[in-house]
């Protein structure tokens, strides 16, 4: 039986003929192999991490891409919503004005009736149903005697001179005009009048000639 001689301790095989620090240098090289190892871990976590980062940089660009046309729909969206309400809206008033229109003629016998005193007993309670009826759904009646005279509004019917009217002013309503908000429906048909022939510039010449002689004599 072999004994084991205390404190031996193993030692790297070491060549013969190789001295004490050649064994020193043999025992310190795994160390140095260690070493050298380690930079290149430090390498592949620096590739991993500009992947990552490039794959971030794709991330954000998609994201902002999506982002944009999610915009562009809704807004889209949004003018589509506003042009289909701006449709009904006036799909609705020319509905109600075509209506409107076929009643006019009713609402004129209503008021040539008026006129006449014929507008009685249950006739009157029909016919004053029917004017709130059609003033709830927006028609505005409108043209009054002595309100100059607008084209866009009024049709002249009837033409005459006048002393007393400073330009053309409507001097009668044959037919009364008809709006519903801002559309016409019925211009007002009316008779005019215009001022005199020379009424104007015989007044200039007589305000002329006052002040020629420095004004009116006062009596």
């Amino acid at each position: 039986m072999t004994e084991e001689t205390p404190g031996f301790e193993e030692k790297p095989d070491v060549p013969s003929g190789a001295t004490s620090d050649d064994a020193a240098e043999a025992a310190e090289s795994p160390s140095v192999e260690e070493g050298a190892a380690a930079p290149a871990g430090d390498a592949n976590q620096t590739g991993q991490s500009v992947g990552l980062t490039a794959q971030l940089d794709q991330t954000r660009t998609a994201l902002a891409e999506r982002t944009a046309d999610l915009q562009r729909l809704q807004a889209e969206y949004q003018n589509y919503r506003r042009r289909v309400e701006r449709d009904r809206i006036a799909v609705k008033e020319v509905a109600i004005a075509n209506l409107l229109s076929e009643l006019l003629p009713v609402l004129d016998d209503i008021g040539r009736a008026r006129e006449h005193g014929e507008l009685v007993g249950g006739f009157k309670s029909v016919a004053e149903s029917l004017e709130t009826t059609v003033a709830k759904m927006g028609l505005q009646q409108f043209g009054k005697e002595g309100e100059p005279f607008d084209p866009t509004v009024h049709e002249a019917l009837m033409h005459s001179y006048a002393p007393d009217v400073t330009e053309t002013t409507c001097v009668a309503i044959l037919q009364p005009g008809y709006r519903i908000g801002e559309r016409t429906i019925r211009p007002a048909r009316v008779a005019v009048a215009e001022p005199q022939p020379g009424a104007a510039p015989a007044a200039k010449e007589e305000k002329s000639a006052d002040e020629e002689n420095g004004g009116p004599e006062e009596g």
